[in-house]
């Protein structure tokens, strides 16, 4: 189905699930497009797929794609770019499944598309900021969007974020396959690799806060994993 689509990853998330689909489908139908929420679980052994399963059941809008084990938000959103391809979406959204994001923001990302190819919803420009972090938290953030900017010299104030709304060309373009970061990094050269592609990309305010349940899923790992792959993109993504 043409339209705009919400890709939301899900790992653990089974007090998430339902809440943040029932209070995203509202303002993608306010939009006045075509819409639909993919979820694309990492077989969560809370029954967050089970969850899903019953809501699209319920709601049409809605559909789930399993995957049989967690590889990380990076390869949850590529299968969820791929199937939502190949129903024929024209806008690909990406967003927290945890209310760190604000379902009323999608409008807003959507409406910027209509000039931009992707648009960023940004905790970093006038206007965005962060609430609920511990200044740890907001240092690794903030500075990790800094370190990426200025080492991969692009115009981009928040460069880790995951609210994100992707025209369907900038995504048939991009050779995915050869994406090799998750989380953090993941985030960083999906930017990355749109700019150097050519793209007009946009940063749209946002308040982002700390989820309202449940545990991050972001870690250590993902944080150094960023770290030290971002100069290598300089040497692997080719505009």
């Amino acid at each position: 189905m043409p339209g705009a689509w919400l890709v939301l990853p899900t790992f653990n998330e089974a007090e998430n699930i339902e809440p943040i689909v029932r209070a995203a489908l509202p303002h993608l139908a306010s939009t006045g497009l075509p819409h639909r929420i993919l979820v694309v679980d990492d077989n969560s052994p809370d029954g967050t797929g089970a969850i899903a399963d019953r809501l699209a059941g319920e709601i049409a809008e809605v559909e789930v794609l399993h995957r049989d084990r967690k590889e990380g938000i990076g390869p949850a959103y590529l299968a969820g770019f791929d199937r939502a391809m190949a129903e024929g979406a024209d806008l690909l959204l990406e967003m927290d499944s945890d209310f760190s994001h604000d379902p009323a923001d999608l409008p807003r990302l959507i409406a910027a598309a209509e000039d931009a190819d992707l648009v960023l919803g940004s905790r970093y420009v006038p206007g965005g900021g962060v609430t609920d972090w511990g200044l740890v938290r907001r240092f690794v953030s903030r500075g990790g969007s800094l370190y990426a900017k200025l080492l991969l010299g692009i115009p981009v104030n928040d460069l880790t974020g995951g609210f994100k709304c992707f025209r369907r060309s900038v995504l048939e373009h991009l050779d995915l396959s050869g994406v090799g970061t998750d989380g953090y990094g993941f985030q960083i050269e999906m930017t990355y690799r749109t700019i150097k592609a050519g793209y007009r990309v946009t940063e749209v305010p946002i308040l982002f806060r700390d989820r309202r349940v449940g545990e991050s899923k972001m870690s250590a790992r993902i944080a150094v994993e960023a770290f030290w792959k971002v100069p290598a993109l300089r040497f692997r993504v080719r505009s």
